[in-house]
């Protein structure tokens, strides 16, 4: 057999040594891929758990052997002569200058894919990582600089695409692009302004997701933080959205992040309630009060003495630890025990007319 003979311009040695490099490529390529998925996951999780690594690196390992793959038969494919009798004139392009732009055009594909499929394994590891912490912030944050650098990925692999297959200057589009961005940013204010306020509210967490907050009159769980409005669940069981600006700008009570719940009552007696009926239920409601668990900072005292009634204003702290069913049970008996006292000693209720 002569390995010298020429076929399609190239001679039998070139295409027995490029299938023999394709072989092996074939062969290695599973070993190469698991290896560098492995190694991107140990850079990601330095604690390397096994049962994190079977259920995660599998992801990467199909994207990277295709690449590899595609790659080496680019490297191994130029090595060969174009064949003369193929060249032909396809309307102002010959079909080697096509064909190589498609072969660019797959590559830059694949590439852009292995970014893609390492970014969202890159994501799923650190997701896994941050349900392990209370804070439910980190899970969102990672959620949403995936889908930013996604969006990033994208536009990469576009101005690639024109760039190298279809040979166009991207410097000159690039500068067209930023004129556009500045006119559509300044059309867009208030959206720039809710997404710059989306990171403010990641990196200084006044409130994260689950926590009990009051803003706008309006109280509820915080759901979900987005780009651009954050998703709270009311009392009323309502879902609204509020835009990230407000909730920088306006005042937001983190109800989650209270030490102490505060009970506040106001009994309005009858002005022909006595002194020593005032000193005595005063007293009493004290006492009741500093018997109660989870009760602390009690105070009772006469606020108002009037032609109309009388006022006893009783107010104390109850632990944020107890339940708001709990908590309105321990209102309730605060209550009852007062209407009792008042009901065993003829003490009355102003009345309105």
């Amino acid at each position: 057999m002569n390995l010298d003979q020429q076929f399609l311009n190239n001679s039998l040695r070139s295409y027995i040594a490029i299938g023999a490099v394709l072989i092996v490529a074939l062969i290695v390529k599973r070993f190469i891929s698991r290896f560098f998925a492995s190694l991107i996951y140990t850079w990601i999780d330095k604690k390397n758990h096994s049962e994190l690594r079977k259920s995660h690196v599998h992801r990467l390992i199909i994207p990277i052997e295709q690449f590899l793959i595609y790659l080496v038969a680019i490297i191994v494919l130029y090595e060969l002569q174009f064949p003369a009798q193929w060249n032909i004139h396809l309307y102002k392009l010959t079909l080697q200058v096509l064909v190589e732009a498609v072969v660019k055009l797959f590559f830059i594909i694949l590439f852009i894919r292995v970014c893609l499929r390492t970014l969202e394994f890159v994501a799923i590891v650190l997701e896994e990582k941050a349900k392990l912490s209370k804070d439910q912030t980190d899970d969102q944050l990672v959620l949403f600089f995936r889908d930013f650098f996604k969006v990033i990925l994208y536009i990469v692999g576009f101005l690639l695409i024109l760039h190298y297959v279809f040979n166009e200057n991207i410097g000159n589009l690039v500068t067209s692009l930023s004129l556009v961005g500045a006119a559509v940013a300044l059309s867009m204010r208030e959206s720039l302004e809710n997404i710059i306020a989306s990171f403010i509210i990641f990196f200084d967490k006044p409130f994260t997701i689950g926590d009990l907050v009051k803003v706008n009159n309006f109280t509820g769980t915080i759901e979900k933080i987005g780009l651009r409005s954050t998703r709270i669940r009311t009392e009323d069981k309502t879902y609204i959205s509020v835009p990230n600006k407000q909730m920088v700008d306006s005042i937001v009570d983190n109800i989650s992040l209270r030490t102490e719940r505060k009970i506040t009552l106001d009994l309005q007696l009858s002005v022909a309630t006595t002194a020593l009926q005032l000193a005595a239920y005063s007293q009493y409601i004290q006492n009741e009060i500093r018997q109660l668990k989870n009760v602390g900072n009690v105070l009772v005292y006469v606020s108002e003495a009037g032609k109309q009634f009388h006022v006893l204003h009783i107010e104390c702290l109850v632990s944020m630890q107890l339940e708001f069913n709990e908590f309105i049970a321990l209102k309730e008996k605060i209550n009852v025990a007062a209407i009792q006292y008042a009901n065993d000693h003829s003490i009355y209720f102003a009345t309105t007319v």
